[in-house]
């Protein structure tokens, strides 16, 4: 056993030893699996259940158990465990009576209205945006004017984009028309728009917003010189309005996929289908159940489920096995 555990994860020591003997097993039968690992079978099956239900270990269709890429793996218990400490949290903020209680020791000081609070220090409010993000359970809003995406902004941000697609949390993004003439931002934009979100571009916008759950919304002190910093507002008149200018915003762009052509991406299979088409299209005609096609491909069942839908219109499909006909007629798999 090497000197790192999964028990951060909240994995017992006989669940750990159960996904290591089978990532050096693969495919073996589980039925003799408490002989190896010298406990009872109850306790084996329900560990194994348990792996399975985490999406640690997957039952094949011949009977055996296979385990997940150590690093989908480990991606997989991360989200379950930010998830429950996310309640957690949620269960310690609760009460807003504590905040009452530590605002009236500030005594006369001036205090922002409430609900609203000015960060002027910018990897502070980096941090917070990646707070934000990171916590985010619902739903992430953002109009951003940016011209093009440094690589460092890419790298930086694509961890927490697959990591919100993946729990299935809705991304609505606008985006400048400038940035689609900076090859790698429209590389970067495309990949997310085929992990499921959902982005358009407007012709002239000046607007920077982010708004994560439509609880909480982040906008510059001053739009036009965003060094002055930036304002974090809770409070629900405020909010409320920033998110009737976004959607404002959002209702006049125009979809990126209506103004980018697929082969920019350079990532383009058999047929014209992008990547994660090829990939779904190919689940679709070997797994029955939609979560079990999601949660192999590492992306959320409503984003699986939306390019099932789309792999049927190009394929003029009327239903699943049609479709599966279709693309093997075509030599598509």
């Amino acid at each position: 056993m090497c000197g790192t555990s999964l028990a951060v994860f909240g994995i017992s020591a006989m669940e750990e030893s159960l996904y290591r003997h089978f990532l050096r097993n693969p495919d073996t039968a589980p039925d003799d699996i408490h002989l190896r690992l010298h406990v009872e079978q109850d306790r084996a099956q329900e560990a194994v259940t348990r792996l399975a239900d985490l999406g640690v270990l997957r039952r094949t269709e011949r009977g055996t158990i296979a385990p997940a890429d150590p690093e989908v793996a480990v991606d997989r218990l991360t989200e379950v465990r930010m998830a429950e400490l996310y309640r957690q949290l949620q269960e310690v903020t609760r009460s807003r009576a504590v905040i009452a209680d530590l605002r009236a020791e500030q005594g006369a000081r001036t205090l922002p209205p409430q609900g609203v609070e000015r960060m002027e220090n910018v990897a502070e409010i980096r941090d917070r945006i990646d707070d934000l993000a990171f916590f985010a359970r619902e739903e992430i809003l953002s109009v951003e004017p940016y011209a093009a995406l440094t690589p460092a902004n890419i790298e930086h941000a694509r961890p927490l984009d697959r990591r919100c697609l993946r729990r299935g949390v809705r991304v609505r993004s606008v985006v400048l028309k400038e940035a689609l003439t900076d090859p790698p931002t429209v590389r970067y934009l495309l990949e997310l728009a085929a992990q499921g979100a959902e982005i358009r571009v407007a012709d002239d916008i000046s607007e920077r917003i982010l708004v994560y759950d439509r609880r909480t919304a982040l906008v510059p002190v001053d739009p036009a010189d965003t060094s002055r910093g930036a304002l974090v507002a809770q409070e629900e008149g405020l909010v409320a309005n920033i998110l009737a200018l976004f959607e404002k915003i959002w209702n006049e762009a125009a979809d990126l996929a209506a103004l980018v052509d697929r082969e920019v991406t350079g990532d383009v299979g058999e047929g014209g289908l992008s990547e994660i088409e090829q990939q779904v299209l190919e689940s679709m005609c070997k797994v029955g159940k939609d979560e079990i096609g999601a949660r192999d491909l590492g992306i959320s069942v409503r984003t699986y489920r939306r390019h099932v839908a789309d792999l049927l219109k190009i394929l003029d499909a009327s239903s699943r096995p049609h479709a599966a006909l279709l693309a093997r007629e075509r030599g598509w798999i």
